[in-house]
């Protein structure tokens, strides 16, 4: 078998282009994966620029493919090497493909060139723009997403890209005219050929963390191996440029030392913090607060959205748009008319007296703050939460302990038994029963079952008028959200 290093460097063509070619030599470009999240939104971004757009990928499926249909990008479901004829000017290679891939090993062997997904956005729509990029294990959607919506409300026309649906004009990417382009750092890896974290292609004028706390525990080692790759973002950094960081989180705040840019510290936690919130009122249209910067107050803030994690998202983006020449009635506007995220505690329907609530929160630190975001939001009514263990590494035994606290200002929690992967290891494997037995522990009612269908009944015996059922996670999860508002909406 072939390592790694035996294979052609292709992908490390970078082409020299503006986002938009005026010689017409870039004319046609092909994404493997076009139906994922990032992907799916890169292709919109290329549509827009001018370009024209194909790709593939194992299975098309809504709302992705519904968009790109919508912008007559041709999609071939299923791979296959004469998908990619005839020849593209460049190919998007996507991080799930493997050197075998039968689309990525035919660019390979042809020699043509081929790009990551990071590598297409940097080299063709960041380029020489005041790159925004905001990174952290946590918060990075819904932050980017209000970070791009308050300089789209203040008029600059930014450009930018973001992991997630924005309810404002249902988008999430957008060229833009302005100086500006404003992106999600993910740290998980970037391609089979380049195994960095996608946020270290971005570029960064100005980088916001979040938080740093281990994640992704398929492709990281280790905590110092994750939070390695942080310290390598914050060193991107220019001397003119500008790192925010959470100070409430201690890992985050280490960070001051690993970047020769200036920091801006924002928290509710510490007293030495450059921006946080005072006089903070909660209620089911959100939360009020005063925003003080330097130990001055700016003004009222009104944010719609529940939940300290997003007070905190909110603080680092009135850090970074005050710096970038914002005003504080321009903020204070952004703010109060954002209307949120799709799949972020985004109510799907209420149906004999429930609300169903669907959000992407898959971490057991997300899924805490997601669970008492909704009780804040409803304090009349009882939190049942149901969660899916989906993605490679919320699955891990290392998450177990996470799980079994995290759900705590639930009324009822049901957990969907994930099943074991052809890539799983028995011994990293997590333990549903073990995890199950402590949340009864602490005196929280739970079960669990295999899947959305078998977990139906369970939830449905259980749900009562009045209450919120909290369904989270990083999948369609089986279409449970609809099904169980059908269920509720007969028993009615």
């Amino acid at each position: 078998m072939k390592r790694l290093e035996d294979f052609p460097d292709a992908h490390l063509r970078i082409f020299q282009r503006p986002p938009v070619d005026p010689d017409g030599q870039i004319q046609d470009v092909y994404l493997i994966g076009i139906c994922g999240t990032g992907m799916g939104s890169l292709a919109g971004l290329f549509h827009e620029a001018g370009f024209h757009v194909r790709g593939s990928d194992a299975a098309t499926w809504p709302p992705m493919s519904d968009r790109l249909a919508a912008m007559q990008i041709p999609v071939q479901e299923g791979y296959a090497a004469e998908n990619l004829d005839p020849q593209p000017d460049v190919v998007v290679v996507g991080n799930a493909c493997t050197p075998t891939h039968p689309e990525a090993a035919r660019a390979r062997e042809e020699g043509w060139p081929q790009l990551s997904l990071p590598e297409a956005v940097s080299e063709f729509f960041i380029r020489d723009r005041r790159s925004l990029v905001v990174a952290g294990t946590h918060g990075k959607t819904t932050t980017t997403s209000l970070l791009a919506h308050v300089f789209r409300s203040a008029g600059r026309d930014p450009g930018f890209l973001v992991g997630g649906v924005m309810n404002n004009g249902n988008v999430s990417y957008a060229v833009g005219s302005g100086p500006h382009f404003i992106i999600e750092g993910d740290e998980y890896d970037t391609a089979y050929f380049d195994k960095r974290p996608k946020f270290l292609h971005y570029k960064p004028r100005t980088g916001i963390v979040t938080s740093v706390e281990f994640d992704h525990a398929d492709i990281y080692a280790s905590m110092d191996d994750y939070r390695e790759a942080f310290g390598a973002f914050a060193a991107q950094i220019p001397e003119d440029g500008l790192l925010v960081l959470c100070a409430d989180d201690p890992e985050v705040a280490a960070l001051t030392t690993k970047t020769k840019g200036r920091v801006s510290t924002y928290g509710l936690e510490r007293s030495d913090v450059n921006v946080t919130a005072v006089r903070i009122s909660t209620g089911s249209d959100g939360q009020r607060f005063d925003l003080m910067v330097d130990d001055v107050v700016q003004g009222r803030v009104w944010l719609p959205l529940s939940g300290q994690h997003n007070l905190l998202n909110a603080l680092a983006v009135a850090t970074v748009a005050l710096d970038e020449g914002l005003d504080i009635h321009e903020l204070t506007e952004g703010f109060g008319t954002f209307q949120g995220i799709q799949r972020r505690q985004q109510i799907r329907g209420e149906a004999g007296g429930v609300i169903v609530v669907d959000d992407f929160a898959h971490h057991p630190t997300a899924v805490r703050a997601t669970v008492q975001a909704a009780a804040e939001r409803w304090p009349s009514r009882r939190v049942v939460a149901v969660f899916e263990p989906r993605s490679n590494s919320s699955r891990r035994k290392v998450f177990e302990e996470g799980y079994a606290t995290a759900f705590d200002q639930a009324g009822a929690v049901f957990l969907s038994r994930p099943p074991f992967r052809h890539n799983d290891r028995p011994e990293d494997f997590m333990d549903v029963d073990a995890v199950i037995d402590r949340i009864r522990q602490r005196r929280i009612p739970a079960d669990s079952a295999e899947g959305a269908e078998l977990l139906l009944p369970l939830i449905l015996e259980e749900m009562r008028p009045g209450d919120v059922a909290l369904i989270m996670s990083n999948g369609g999860f089986g279409g449970i959200h609809d099904k169980l508002l059908r269920s509720l909406e007969a028993q009615d």
